[in-house]
């Protein structure tokens, strides 16, 4: 007899009537527990995770360790890999070490030692129409996430997308306005928002400290000047569908310099490392600014170079040169300092990975109270999801807000394009008086693919 399996509007009826019982003092836990003590089967989150490289299977382990989670299916174009490395050289990869990986973990949780249960396919529109999955893992290269984002959302899915949002601006319009549409749950991989020192960060400039914000500085890091293996053709490898990989982007020449992990440094599939981290510091610049569902006036991009390498199309060193609304002058850029700073009136405040300064020594001691004004709190980027799909309540990085922070971004290739300063519109999402501009904010794809 095949094993039942509990719709997902059952899953969060149970979790919404569970959340209501226990403010009541009825119920304590808010997942229910089977006879043994562990989450019963009926009401935990199933997951599906596509796209198993390096930040996929990091994903996937993050939610294995969840105990109200299931990984119940994984999704790759691609058998067997190793990264940017030669074959069979350091850690798997893939679509088989993926179910592997799920199907030890949990085999090692049971009696037997045995499980087999963690379904495996290469296409991602199987993986989505799945009946045991409730929400989707995108974590695959750019210029997948818009088709496997809509797809998800297509089949009642809630979604987690590893940054940026999308490839292309006029992806993320789409991506969000849908999620609006179904009134899906999202999260936007920017988990510097669930990390306490950029709690903290946010918190002191919205509180006034610094006065009126002056300008913002954000600093990534530069881009591929060289190829870091050999940028050589090289034929495709047996457990690799490479026409697949490629999907809606040109099917350009087998390069390992340009596939797995080393991917960003070509546009047709990334955006180089001005995509990679401006969906990180330029999103907690628009946080603490309150830009969230704002954009800049005007953006220019100056001072790019290029890559020594034909493998890779996307700048080295850059800079996007932006006024936004209260005529703060906005600069993101490889010159500056990595990570996020804002200067004001009264001084600057600084915040990064690991680091909190700013110029007034008192703003950053322990003990210092930042003011009233509260930002959303989350401690925990995976565990925010989840309990965003259980409670039906927005997480603290949706679609509209990852689109926005990157925005810029996509503005500034069409800005270094054309060779000329736009003039963009945020309330609309449009550069005003130039069609050229609004039409690089879109591409066409390698059919059958469409928008």
């Amino acid at each position: 007899m095949p094993k039942q399996v509990c719709s997902p509007l059952n899953r969060r009826q149970f979790l919404r009537q569970s959340i209501a019982l226990s403010a009541a003092g009825l119920v304590v836990p808010l997942i229910a527990k089977g006879q043994s003590g562990n989450t019963s089967p009926s009401n935990r989150l199933n997951i599906g995770v596509i796209g198993m490289g390096g930040r996929g299977i990091t994903l996937m382990q993050s939610f294995l360790r969840q105990a109200d989670v299931q990984v119940t299916a994984v999704c790759d174009v691609d058998l067997e890999h190793y990264r940017s490395n030669a074959w069979g050289k350091g850690r798997v990869f893939g679509l088989n070490a993926a179910r592997r990986a799920v199907d030890q973990y949990y085999g090692d949780k049971q009696k037997s030692g045995n499980f087999k249960g963690c379904h495996a396919d290469k296409d991602f529109r199987v993986l989505c129409a799945r009946q045991d999955v409730d929400a989707i893992v995108v974590a695959s290269p750019d210029h997948w996430h818009y088709h496997q984002v809509m797809e998800a959302l297509k089949h009642g899915k809630d979604v987690y997308c590893e940054k940026p949002v999308t490839h292309t601006f006029m992806e993320g319009k789409m991506i969000y306005r849908e999620v609006l549409r179904r009134k899906a749950i999202f999260q936007t991989g920017s988990q510097q928002r669930s990390t306490g020192n950029f709690h903290r960060a946010v918190e002191l400039v919205r509180n006034g400290h610094l006065g009126s914000i002056k300008r913002v500085e954000v600093g990534l890091p530069a881009g591929y000047k060289e190829a870091s293996i050999p940028a050589v053709t090289e034929p495709i490898p047996e457990s690799l569908d490479y026409d697949f990989w490629s999907g809606p982007a040109p099917l350009l020449p087998y390069m390992r310099a340009r596939h797995h992990q080393l991917w960003r440094g070509h546009l047709a599939y990334g955006g180089g490392n001005i995509m990679d981290w401006i969906g990180h510091h330029n999103d907690i610049a628009h946080w603490g600014a309150g830009m969230d569902d704002s954009g800049p006036i005007e953006v220019e991009a100056v001072g790019w170079t290029e890559s020594s390498t034909p493998a890779y199309d996307a700048p080295v060193e850059f800079e996007i040169q932006c006024l936004y609304p209260g005529q703060i002058e906005w600069l993101i850029g490889s010159r500056f300092q990595m990570g996020t700073k804002w200067i004001g009136e009264n001084g600057w405040i600084y915040v990064n990975r690991g680091k909190l300064e700013a110029s007034d020594s008192r703003w950053v001691a322990k003990d210092f109270n930042p003011g009233p004004a509260k930002v959303y709190q989350s401690s925990n980027h995976i565990r925010n999801f989840i309990e965003g799909v259980a409670q039906r309540k927005a997480c603290i990085a949706p679609a509209e807000t990852g689109h926005r922070s990157i925005s810029p971004g996509h503005l500034g290739y069409a800005s270094h394009q054309l060779g000329r300063k736009l003039k963009y519109d945020a309330r609309v999402e449009r550069v005003l008086d130039d069609p050229e501009a609004n039409a690089l904010l879109d591409r066409s794809y390698r059919k059958p693919w469409k928008i």
